[in-house]
């Protein structure tokens, strides 16, 4: 596994370093792999070419059941389903060593950046998704006794066909000492209420005199517990007012800390862009807002970032954080999964919303 980041980290860092990853990949094509490559996989039993598997409402389908030591390499799915916002009803899950709460639950497009249920096409390091409605992960999720990786329906249509090709190593040996488990947790606030009870831009007086110095009400991405590190986040945002929805300030508590062990200047800022984004959406390899609404209610906005230079460790706890507006004065929409590894057990996760509320639904926020 760490060969593996290791091989995304260059990726990430500049032509240079991709060049670099080129050459170390194409040196280990001429060296021996101590695992044997294995694939779970929607192919038809009978060998025609029905290849997919159709799930029906409140029925769960197993995609992965393996037994380890391995390590989850991709995932790649693809989805028919004529049920609207069927990326929001269709949650997956994974378990790790025969845990019984899950360490990844979240709705399906979610988990891939698609956070307000429609599909868009962009590429970065950990996850793509690809013309037409392909879905792909490059997370490395190893696991030491056995992996189980789940989608469940919870709409009110079948899923006519779910195909799935997920891609794993069987190793002969144990995971090195010190391994840490792979996590994704979802979590929403819609609307995400501000202070404010009206609408005012950000530059207003009332709003550029508020302080927020130990990030009291900010939005909540992950609270976790245990030893690990955090890896990034993808955010999706659907405006209930006009103007820009970010000037937010990132806000990590490590360990425990009351105030900010690390805190950012803005919203664009922490996604690695500046000044509202600019004016198109974009994607690289470990930062992008590939949806970029304009600054209207009703407006819809995706963004990600992946710590790949510098994941966040902590060795007892960890709470990620981000303002929603200066000093959280907006209330707009928020959806949101972070990526993380670390030790087990993990600290439990807060319920899944039910389906109607995950779905985007405007909250107009009064003008006056």
């Amino acid at each position: 596994m760490r060969r593996f980041l290791a091989g995304i980290l260059l990726l990430a860092c500049g032509s240079a370093a991709a060049q670099q990853l080129s050459r170390e990949s194409m040196d280990a094509l001429a060296t021996t792999h101590d695992y044997v490559q294995k694939r779970a996989s929607s192919f038809d039993r009978s060998g025609g070419n029905a290849d997919a598997i159709a799930i029906r409402p409140g029925e769960t389908a197993t995609l992965l059941d393996a037994e380890g030591p391995g390590e989850v390499t991709h995932l790649w799915f693809t989805i028919a389903s004529d049920e609207d916002y069927h990326l929001k009803k269709i949650v997956l899950r994974a378990y790790w060593d025969g845990e019984a709460t899950p360490s990844v639950e979240a709705p399906i497009g979610d988990f891939f950046g698609l956070g307000l249920g429609e599909y868009f096409t962009y590429e970065s390091a950990l996850l793509a998704v690809a013309p037409d409605k392909a879905l792909n992960a490059f997370f490395p999720m190893p696991f030491a006794h056995h992996a189980r990786i789940t989608a469940t329906n919870e709409g009110t249509l079948p899923v006519n066909s779910f195909y799935s090709n997920i891609d794993y190593r069987q190793y002969a040996h144990p995971l090195a000492a010190g391994t840490l488990y792979f996590h994704a947790q979802y979590r929403q606030k819609a609307p995400n209420e501000g202070w404010l009870k009206t609408a005012l831009p950000n530059d207003d007086p009332q709003v550029l005199t508020r302080k927020n110095l130990d990030g009291k009400d900010n939005y909540v991405w992950l609270e976790a517990s245990g030893r690990g590190h955090y890896v990034g986040v993808t955010i999706s945002v659907l405006q209930n007012q006009d103007g820009w929805w970010g000037e937010g300030d990132d806000m990590f508590f490590v360990d425990g800390a009351q105030t900010p062990s690390i805190q950012g200047t803005g919203s664009e800022d922490y996604f690695l862009g500046a000044w509202d984004f600019g004016t198109t959406s974009f994607s690289y390899a470990s930062f992008g807002a590939p949806q970029k609404g304009a600054e209207l209610a009703g407006s819809r906005s995706s963004v990600y970032r992946f710590h790949l230079d510098s994941p966040i460790p902590f060795t007892r706890s960890l709470r990620a954080t981000i303002e929603h507006g200066h000093a959280n004065s907006r209330s707009d929409n928020y959806y949101s999964v972070a990526y993380w590894y670390q030790t087990e057990p993990h600290a439990a996760f807060s319920p899944l919303p039910p389906v109607a509320e995950r779905i985007p639904v405007l909250h107009p926020v009064p003008t006056r």
